[in-house]
């Protein structure tokens, strides 16, 4: 059966709300959790980045829900060895309850340390070699490592949980679902897409669990959650490469003009209405997702949670 979770905004919400966020999705019947890592929010209104593994050590506390990254980049802002330690960390703490969901990154977040950004191929190698080096450290062992990418001399990783967390790749394309299910313990899609699900489970994936995610904007009037809704994320639908290329908020607000309400609203169910909510999450499970994760966008978080807890949840586990 489909386990749907909740998807904590680190662009929207800073750290003690997002862990007040995390104990009310428990409470509405939430079954996971996961939480953005950005070192920038995609717009300047979004307001806010906070430093994702201070905030897991919190949610470890604050609830029982397993916790997964979507996604981390190890590859440029922060070195995979320094990933690997800060992944074990979590999955000490959490119990075995943390998966790391990796991807190849955006420009956005990883231009801090290095104004380079190559192209798509190479970060891909780059992610298959990091993810190749986690595994490694992740054994205990003291670990030395030329790569073409990295190097780590003489490392080890002393605080380890009972299993390592799984890892978990994002993709977008068929090149990037092919690398999933070869080198994945799980991928991670944004679209309800079963042709992605097939290329990853021909790839290597088969048996192994997939994860999507979707945005929502409930409210009363539904006008008014569309405009919020293109508001603080018009820039998820800007067309082409600039996700990966831009790399700064004002950037993206100055391309947010190409993006409609009307664009907005075929992708983000918006308003007070649970069938049309259930639908969107129900597009994943038809896909063959194991995993739905939804982001409710904007203000009005508590609103949400009773919603999808009385409603749509129902709904969606109900099939209907």
């Amino acid at each position: 059966m489909t386990r749907f979770g909740y998807f904590l905004s680190c662009e929207e919400h800073g750290p003690r709300e997002l862990v007040r966020q995390a104990r009310l999705a428990e409470q509405a019947g939430f079954e996971a959790l996961w939480i953005s890592d950005h070192y920038h929010p995609w717009l300047e209104e979004q307001g806010q980045a906070s430093f994702v593994w201070t905030v897991i050590g919190a949610l470890a506390e604050a609830t029982s829900l397993p916790i997964g990254t979507a996604v981390t980049c190890p590859l440029v802002r922060t070195h995979p060895a320094v990933i690997a330690q800060a992944a074990a960390t979590t999955a000490a703490l959490t119990g075995g309850r943390f998966f790391l969901g990796v991807g190849t990154g955006e420009l956005l977040n990883e231009h801090i340390v290095d104004s380079r950004w190559p192209p798509a191929a190479t970060r891909r190698a780059m992610l298959e070699e990091a993810i190749g080096l986690m595994r490694r450290l992740f054994t205990g062992r003291l670990v030395t490592h030329r790569g073409e990418h990295y190097t780590v001399d003489t490392a080890r990783l002393y605080t380890l949980p009972d299993e390592p967390p799984p890892i978990y790749v994002s993709g977008f394309g068929n090149k990037a679902a092919t690398l999933a299910g070869r080198i994945g313990d799980g991928f991670i899609c944004m679209m309800p897409d079963a042709d992605l699900v097939s290329v990853f489970r021909e790839a290597g994936g088969a048996g192994k669990p997939v994860q999507g995610g979707l945005k929502a904007c409930w409210g009363a009037d539904e006008a008014a959650a569309l405009r919020t809704a293109h508001r603080l994320w018009a820039s998820d639908y800007i067309p082409g490469e600039a996700n990966q290329l831009l790399p700064l908020p004002r950037q993206f607000e100055q391309l947010k003009g190409l993006v409609t309400e009307e664009m907005v609203a075929e992708r983000v169910p918006c308003g007070p209405d649970p069938q049309v909510h259930a639908r969107a999450l129900r597009e994943y499970v038809d896909a063959g997702y194991d995993d739905v994760f939804v982001q409710q966008i904007g203000p009005e978080q508590d609103g949400f949670f009773d919603f999808y807890a009385r409603e749509v949840l129902p709904l969606a586990r109900g099939g209907a």
